[in-house]
């Protein structure tokens, strides 16, 4: 059942499955916590599934004109004391790996074990701050196009065409997302300071779980930063939704984690 906390007079939603230690579930860029329907069966057999909203998304609202990765794992941080959770470990999808380490960085006591998935610990290339500049104004002009193309483009070539039923979904919630919470969401990513020590220094299990034909973060850039901050790699075989491509493979990677 969601759940509502009240942040900087804010609604913030979250959903709590399950008893044991706490893992917090963090979703990406135009997507909310149910991403996670077919991971959280898994893993609320022996532990406490936190799955949250991040700030705009989902049925959590906007604040402001920027949500920088701080202040989301601020919100994150809220939620977690609103339950009396002292201590959780993380899987971020994409840029909820983005708030998960900002939430390390923040509160590194309250941090057990940090998993991302498809995702990074640098920060926006000057090329890519360019094309998040392009996006807003795409954004501005014609939402639900950009939405598309985005939502499409996450995708590996191979497997758009496996997954028609999941894409139209992940569309539907996606364009109820409003203008201005997409953009306030597209600065606070472009902005985002490189988190590549805060990984390297991380004193907790640490793993990046990434897909070799992931057409966002490129994977032999990932191979170079695990071996750089010494994190355990773990490979799939396709693109940017491994939640959705490679389902099977990612529960038994949690399994073994968890």
């Amino acid at each position: 059942m969601q759940e509502y906390i009240t942040y900087k007079n804010i609604q913030i939603a979250f959903t709590t499955e399950g008893k044991g230690e706490s893992i917090v579930l963090l979703h990406g860029f135009l997507e909310s916590s149910a991403i996670w329907r077919a991971i959280t069966p898994i893993l609320i057999k022996n532990h406490q599934v936190i799955s949250i909203d991040l700030l705009g998304h989902g049925a959590s609202q906007r604040l402001g004109y920027i949500h920088t990765m701080e202040e989301m794992a601020q919100t994150v941080h809220q939620v977690l004391l609103h339950l009396k959770v002292n201590k959780a470990s993380f899987v971020g999808h994409s840029m909820g790996g983005y708030v998960a380490l900002a939430f390390a960085e923040l509160f590194p006591k309250k941090t057990e074990k940090l998993i991302l998935l498809n995702s990074t610990s640098e920060a926006d290339s000057v090329e890519r701050k360019e094309n998040r500049d392009r996006a807003k104004r795409l954004i501005k002009q014609n939402k639900d196009a950009f939405v598309s193309m985005a939502i499409k483009n996450l995708f590996a070539e191979e497997t758009k065409e496996k997954f028609p039923e999941e894409i139209k979904q992940l569309l539907i919630e996606a364009k109820k997302i409003p203008v201005e919470n997409i953009i306030a969401t597209v600065e606070g990513l472009k902005n985002r300071k490189d988190r590549t020590e805060v990984l390297q220094n991380f004193k907790g299990k640490k793993m990046i779980l990434a897909g070799k034909s992931d057409p966002v973060v490129p994977f032999m850039a990932i191979e170079k930063l695990a071996e750089q901050t010494n994190t355990e790699l773990v490979s799939f075989s396709n693109g940017h939704m491994s939640y959705l491509e490679n389902t099977e493979e990612l529960i038994n990677t949690l399994n073994n984690i968890f």
